[in-house]
C-alpha cells in the first residue's frame, strides 16, 4: 500500500472516530443535560404555542429543587384523567366547597407533559376564579388566560400539598389538563426545568 492509500485510510478512521464521539457526546448530553421538546398542547398559551420548541435543563433537577413559577417537563400519573381521591378534583359545577385533587398517585404515566409549578411542599392552597391563593397570597398570574367561571377555574377549599410533591398548573386555566384533576406529582418524576425556547424564530428567548 502506497503512503498517499495508507494517508488516506487513515484520515478516514480518523473521520469515522471524531462522528462516533461527536454522536455519542449528543446522545449523551440529550440523555443526561439538555433535551429538546415540542408543545404537544394548548394547555400553556399564551406563553408557549403548540409546536414551540424549549430546551429542558435535566441535570439541574438533580442538584436542586423546582420553584414556584418554574415551567417543568414531567411525568404526569398514569391514570391523569382521575384524582386517586373520587371525591376531590371532580368541580364541574364551580360550587363553593369543592376542592382540588390532593392525593399523588403511585404509578407514573410513560408521558410527558409541561406545566407551571404553583405549589411547593407543604404549601396550602385553593383556586378562585382561576388564581392560586399559596399560602394566604394570590399567585402573580399576568401570564394565565383569564378563567372566570366553569369547573377547571373554582376550588375554595383549602388544600395542603404533601412532603415531596409539587401542584402543577397549564397558564391555559380554562383549558388544561392538571394537578387540579389528578393531584401534586412527586419530585422523581418531574424531569427538569424548561428555561430556553428555540423554535419558532420570533419567539427565541429565554422562559
Amino acid at each position: 500500500m502506497t503512503k498517499t492509500k495508507k494517508s488516506l485510510a487513515g484520515s478516514a478512521i480518523e473521520l469515522a472516530v471524531i462522528v462516533g464521539i461527536a454522536l455519542g457526546l449528543a446522545l449523551a448530553i440529550q440523555a443526561f443535560v439538555i433535551k429538546p421538546y415540542r408543545i404537544p398542547s394548548g394547555s400553556m398559551l399564551p406563553t408557549l404555542h403548540i409546536n414551540q420548541r424549549v430546551l429542558v435543563d435535566r441535570i439541574g433537577s438533580h442538584f436542586s429543587s423546582p420553584g414556584v413559577g418554574d415551567i417543568v417537563v414531567f411525568h404526569p400519573p398514569k391514570q391523569y384523567g382521575e384524582c386517586a381521591n373520587p371525591n376531590e378534583g371532580q368541580n364541574q359545577s364551580g360550587q363553593d366547597g369543592s376542592q382540588a385533587c390532593d392525593a399523588p398517585q403511585k404509578q407514573q404515566s410513560s408521558e410527558t407533559f409541561i406545566k407551571r409549578v404553583v405549589g411547593l411542599p407543604g404549601d396550602r392552597l385553593s383556586i378562585h376564579n382561576g388564581h392560586v391563593i399559596r399560602n394566604g397570597v394570590a399567585e402573580k398570574d399576568s401570564y394565565t388566560v383569564p378563567c372566570d367561571s366553569g369547573g377547571a377555574c373554582n376550588f375554595p377549599a383549602t388544600i395542603t400539598i404533601p412532603h415531596g410533591d409539587y401542584f402543577m398548573m397549564g397558564d391555559n386555566r380554562p383549558d388544561s389538563e392538571d394537578s387540579r384533576f389528578w393531584g401534586p406529582v412527586p419530585k422523581s418524576w418531574i424531569i427538569g426545568k424548561a428555561f430556553f425556547t428555540y423554535w419558532p424564530p420570533d419567539r427565541v428567548g429565554f422562559l
